[in-house]
This record gives structure tokens, sequence and C-alpha cells, in this order.
């Protein structure tokens, strides 16, 4: 690896042969200090002692969490984030509270707001209006603990309407001109991969500008070397261009998870 960035787990997508509570410490054990998360809860607003129990597992365990995704529904699945969703706003402004609570005991600074899928019988505009209107509440916030509002473009799903950096930023854009000056892009190098953005020339071009880096080999999903994006070099490209936050590893391992880690040896 030619670049010094350093790494956060994301337990959602590794070590997930194990229930979730024991995967910080897989964590720790793999020889990481930093996990990140989708939302782990099945509710926007879960029972205090879900909440506790995994503090305490991050806690146990002497791991950092670095990422947290808001309540984003059913993940993988039909929703792909509620941010846009007018029969889901309530259940998102309620889960700022718990994020934020979670913030406050556990440092995070970075936290993923999925936009969600394109409805249907709703109007995309309305959408777009309630995506942008959630997006500053969140920022206001998560601003209370030092913390970002990550807005993060997807493949796989069509009807996602945010699927490119440039979709991305101009939305970011919007965001910060509502006055949210906490939000910003979450480049998942494999999404933007899948979706046919030219990866290079977006870290190239705003490296400086992401708030998270994501990374899986395209295509596939699986880990670094098994696909054919060069991510070592678009690593450094972002490390030149002024990138200095984590990478988060968010892949599908196609080998026990701790075998996976091989790429970065």
């Amino acid at each position: 690896m030619s670049h010094t960035l350093g790494y956060t787990v994301n337990c959602s997508m590794l070590f997930t042969e194990l229930p979730l509570n024991e995967r910080p410490q897989a964590v720790r054990d793999a020889g990481f200090d930093a996990v990140e998360f989708w939302w782990p809860f099945e509710s926007a607003t879960p029972p205090r002692e879900d909440v506790d129990a995994f503090i305490a597992a991050i806690d146990t365990a002497g791991v950092r969490l670095t990422g947290l995704n808001f309540f984003a529904g059913a993940l993988p699945g039909p929703d792909r984030g509620v941010l846009s969703q007018p029969a889901r706003s309530a259940e998102f402004r309620a889960n700022l509270d718990v994020v934020t609570a979670i913030a406050e005991r556990t440092g995070t600074t970075g936290f993923n707001a999925l936009y969600g899928l394109r409805q249907a019988g709703v109007d995309p505009a309305e959408q777009d209006r309630l995506a942008l209107e959630n997006t500053v509440a969140a920022a206001e916030a998560v601003a209370r603990v030092g913390g970002t509002v990550l807005i993060e473009p997807l493949s796989g799903a069509e009807d996602y309407p945010l699927k490119t950096a440039r979709e991305g930023l101009d939305f970011v854009a919007k965001a910060r001109a509502a006055g949210a000056d906490n939000v910003a892009l979450l480049a998942d190098l494999y999404h933007l991969a899948a979706n046919g953005d030219d990866v290079a020339a977006v870290v190239r071009d705003h490296a400086a500008e992401f708030g998270h880096v994501q990374i899986a080999d395209a295509p596939g999903r699986g880990e670094p070397g098994t696909g054919e994006l060069p991510v070592d070099d678009l690593l450094t490209a972002a490390q030149k261009g002024g990138y200095q936050g984590l990478v988060g590893l968010e892949y599908k391992p196609t080998v026990p998870t701790e075998q996976s880690f091989g790429f970065l040896r």
C-alpha cells in the first residue's frame, strides 16, 4: 500500500458470520482499532437496552466507532434509505435523537444519510424537497457532536436517484446552500465504478471534498484484488489530493473475513 490512510472496518458487511455485537471484538482481534456500521437495529428508535449492548460491545473490544448510518429502512432491500420518503419522515426525525445520543457516548462523527428510492405515486420533486429538508435537520442534530452528514451515491438500484459523484456533490451543494455546512460526499469507490463513473477523475478533482471513503473491488464488490479497480492507486491519489480521513472496508469477503485482509500486507 503506497498511501498511509487508516482503515475502519464495516461490521455490517464484514464478520457477518458472527452475531452483530461480537463483531467489534473480531475486528480488534484482526488488528484494527476502528469500526463502522449501517444502522444496527430493526427500528429507528430501538429499546435502550439494545443501544446499551451495542455500545458496550464496542467499548469492551477497545475499538472506536467512526461511522454510523442513520435509520435507512430495509437495507439492503426495498428502501435504501428514508431521507426522501414522506411516509417514513417521522421515523427519520425520531432517529436523529437516538443517533446523536450514540454519538455522544462513542465519539462517532460520520453519519451516512441514505437518500431512499423513488416511490410510485410520489412526486419526485416532493421527494427531493423532503430529502433536502431532512438532510438539513440531520446536519443540525449532529453538529452538536461535531458530526458530518454523509451523502452516498449507490449502485444496484435503478430507482435510487444519486448514482454518480456529480449527483451526490450537487445534492451536497444544495444542503450547504440551505445552511448545512457539515454535509459532504461519501465516495464509495465500488458504487461509483459500478455506475460507470470515471473514478480516477472523481478522486483527482474532488478528493479534498470527500467526507468519507469506502472501498470494495469492482466488479463483484469483493475485497481489493478480486476485481479490476486500482484501489491502491485511487487511495494514494485521494491522499495526495487532500483526503485525510479513514477508509471504510465495506466489501463482501470472498474468503473467511480474517483471510480477506491479505491485500493490506
